[in-house]
């Protein structure tokens, strides 16, 4: 189930990710998960020793912009506003240490935040510079650990200035991550695929889905339910074998790891998508 602070993001479930690294990533696939929206998924630790991803992002940050002071809400993993979110600087190394990439997600479904202009886009990511990833600070939220990149989860308000900020982040640190639109079916879903790895000049590209398939509806054991999920064993025999055979082929990313464990999708999965 969803939790409490965060909806279902169901139109997210089929979207198509984009990930454009600083680093060299050899070619082969591998899974991204978001953490950070339900207590009952474990740590980060716990997480990544699982050998399962090669990406986690931290969800959300999702109080920013209009000279508002920026907060982190990692639901009730830990308290924000008195620097308890600090305890995961060493879990966000341990990551790193096998070589996984740990990103911050900005936004989400609930939260306040927007972008008033190019100014205050320029002045949001000044703050995720200094505070979260290679900048200096002494107020920053997951400690000293610094994080490899930001991952735009934008779900509300204005569409306007997010590429600004985007674009003030790549001069930053050359390392974003985004999200678009769902698809209805596998079809739609790998006729976008083609249409944006042709057209968007990104080095990798993920397709985004979910780990459990919630709600259940009529489609259910089809190629893909209400909910946006597809089935391990049609994500495995019509789309990957498809996206696999592009040379900006990333992976997948799932919502999200508290699905992920009741379900097991990412274990299953895990084997066809590398």
């Amino acid at each position: 189930m969803a939790t409490k602070t965060q909806a279902t993001p169901l139109f997210l479930l089929l979207s198509l990710l984009l990930i454009l690294l600083k680093t060299t990533v050899a070619h082969r696939g591998g899974i991204a998960i978001y953490w950070g929206q339900n207590v009952s998924e474990g740590n980060l630790t716990a997480l990544c020793d699982t050998g399962r991803f090669a990406y986690v992002n931290i969800a959300f940050l999702d109080v920013f912009g209009n000279g508002q002071t920026p907060l982190i809400n990692l639901d009730g993993h830990c308290n924000p506003a008195t620097n308890g979110c600090t305890i995961f600087s060493e879990q966000i190394r341990h990551c790193q240490k096998k070589h996984i990439k740990v990103m911050l997600s900005l936004g989400g479904l609930v939260g306040n935040y927007f972008l008033t202009s190019k100014a205050d886009a320029k002045n949001v990511s000044r703050y995720l510079w200094n505070n979260l990833l290679s900048g200096k600070s002494s107020n920053r939220p997951l400690g000293d650990a610094v994080l490899d990149g930001i991952d735009f989860y934008i779900e509300q308000g204005s569409s306007l200035y997010w590429d600004d900020l985007a674009r003030y982040l790549h001069h930053f640190s050359r390392k974003k991550f985004y999200n678009n639109p769902c698809q209805s079916n596998t079809t739609s879903l790998l006729n976008s695929w083609a249409i944006w790895v042709k057209s968007v000049k990104a080095r990798l590209f993920f397709v985004g889905l979910v780990a459990l398939p919630l709600p259940p509806g009529p489609n259910a054991g089809t190629d893909v339910t209400p909910s946006g999920f597809i089935p391990a064993n049609v994500l495995e025999s019509q789309v990957l074998p498809v996206v696999k055979s592009s040379k900006k082929y990333g992976g997948v990313m799932l919502w999200n790891a508290f699905w992920d464990v009741q379900d097991g999708y990412s274990t299953t999965i895990l084997s066809s998508v590398v």
